[in-house]
């Protein structure tokens, strides 16, 4: 049985759309950032341990990893994301306290542009991730051990980028405000 030109056409068009869309029937949705717009996308998750709406969260994160000159830290971006990801499964924001201590070589990405780009010549890939996370209430600490291995003084951090004594003692510290530490 022959099909008339036109149908054969036709159903060309429907085989070719339902390749082209089969695809992304099955997709996730893409991932939402409801506090921090630019950073921390996350995927809804349906899950077997539901979070209570009165849930508390103080967590710290140690990030000693620098990223390399001009990219993202990704272990700081940890932070966003888990913010983004716990706010959007119900967690209210005021009900998260984060901290993030910085060490190691990751203390170069707490600089300011000008200071990084003097040392790396390129712009501070965590930069604004940095400033977002301080300007939704996470604290941020550079090991003091670590800013005089490398040359950091206060003036050469971001703005509201605390110096500790040590991570070690910043962890401490943390710990005994009741703050966990969060092993990602």
């Amino acid at each position: 049985m022959d099909l008339p030109p036109s149908s054969f056409f036709m159903f060309k068009r429907f085989f070719v759309a339902a390749l082209v869309l089969s695809p992304m029937a099955g997709a996730e949705p893409p991932p939402e950032f409801p506090v921090l717009a630019e950073f921390g996308g996350n995927y809804w998750v349906e899950t077997n341990q539901p979070l209570p709406a009165d849930t508390q969260f103080k967590v710290a994160f140690d990030v000693g990893d620098g990223a390399e000159p001009g990219k993202l830290n990704y272990n700081i971006h940890s932070l966003a994301r888990f913010l983004n990801m716990h706010v959007r499964h119900g967690v209210a924001r005021d009900n998260i306290q984060l901290a993030l201590v910085v060490h190691g070589k990751a203390t170069k990405d707490l600089l300011t542009n000008a200071h990084y780009q003097q040392e790396f010549g390129t712009d501070n890939g965590s930069e604004a991730l940095i400033q977002a996370l301080l300007n939704n209430n996470t604290q941020v600490y550079v090991c003091g051990q670590s800013a005089n291995h490398y040359g950091v003084t206060q003036d050469k951090l971001i703005d509201g980028v605390q110096i500790s004594l040590s991570a070690m003692t910043q962890h401490a510290l943390l710990q005994q405000q009741g703050y966990t530490l969060n092993p990602f």
